[in-house]
């Protein structure tokens, strides 16, 4: 038995252990920690005062306050959202399925300038949609809640496409055995199946919500871009860096970099804590 886990382990298709992880970190350092040690760097050109006078100015406060309050927001109603779409496409079987199963898909193919235009012809005051929220006085396109609806739109097929698998190896002979022993349907599912989707309904909610904040190109055609109303973060950086101050442009940018990663690391905390919950159970 020993031999045979040793030639196992000398006859793998991956790389050694050494190699593997060498290439690993290469590629990592390449991506992801020279370009953000990059943004750090060239913020450091400022003062402190500068750098605090520079990302704490009334506009582009707001712009965080607008960025980071819509995409928790979209985040939430695509993690609802999301998850009757997974379950629908899942435990169901309906004409058109393939179809609908391929409109998920679509925020994925479809290139963000595309999106933008579209929404916002759909949601402008004498668009498909919009003419009908007009008549209720619901105005979308060139407000925040444009900046909502773009976020909400890129943001589904994230948690639909973390939840289905999930989902699809969730056996209903639970469901059977739960409702033989006399729990409901709501019981059954809050007791029995929710628990097993946490994890992964968290971890489509935190690819959701990095997705949205990061979202640059669907937002600014809807959205009307206007200062202090509806101007989202990463335009403020984009007019900064055309106004060459690189500086400013950097310090917004580690400010979106801090707080994301802080509201991701608590994500992955609690995605922690429900795995080992549902071990427990």
């Amino acid at each position: 038995m020993l031999l045979r886990k040793a030639l196992l382990r000398r006859h793998t298709v991956l790389p050694g252990f050494d190699l593997a992880l060498g290439m690993t970190l290469l590629y990592l350092s390449l991506i992801v920690l020279i370009p953000l040690s990059a943004t750090f760097l060239k913020t450091a050109t400022l003062s402190w005062t500068e750098f605090i006078d520079t990302v704490t100015t009334p506009r582009v406060v707001a712009t965080y306050r607008l960025t980071f309050g819509s995409a928790f927001a979209a985040a939430l109603l695509n993690a609802f959202a999301g998850l009757l779409v997974a379950w629908v496409l899942v435990r169901y079987r309906f004409w058109g399925k393939r179809v609908v199963d391929a409109l998920v898909d679509l925020p994925f193919a479809l290139p963000t300038a595309v999106a933008g235009i579209t929404l916002t012809g759909l949601y402008a005051t004498n668009g498909w949609i919009g003419q009908y929220l007009a008549l209720a006085d619901i105005k979308v396109s060139f407000t925040p809640l444009g900046v909502f609806v773009a976020m909400t739109f890129i943001g589904l097929p994230f948690v639909v496409r973390t939840v289905q698998p999930v989902l699809e190896d969730v056996s209903s002979e639970l469901e059977e055995a739960s409702a033989t022993l006399g729990a409901s349907r709501w019981q059954t599912f809050s007791r029995v199946i929710f628990p097993i989707l946490m994890p992964a309904l968290l971890t489509g909610f935190a690819l959701a919500f990095a997705r949205a904040l990061g979202e640059y190109g669907s937002i600014i055609f809807i959205a009307g871009n206007m200062p202090m109303v509806s101007e989202i973060t990463p335009l403020i950086i984009i007019t900064k860096l055309e106004q060459y101050d690189y500086a400013g442009a950097t310090a917004i940018a580690v400010v979106m970099l801090v707080m994301s990663f802080l509201l991701l690391l608590a994500i992955n905390g609690l995605q922690a804590w429900a795995r080992h919950r549902q071990g427990k159970v």
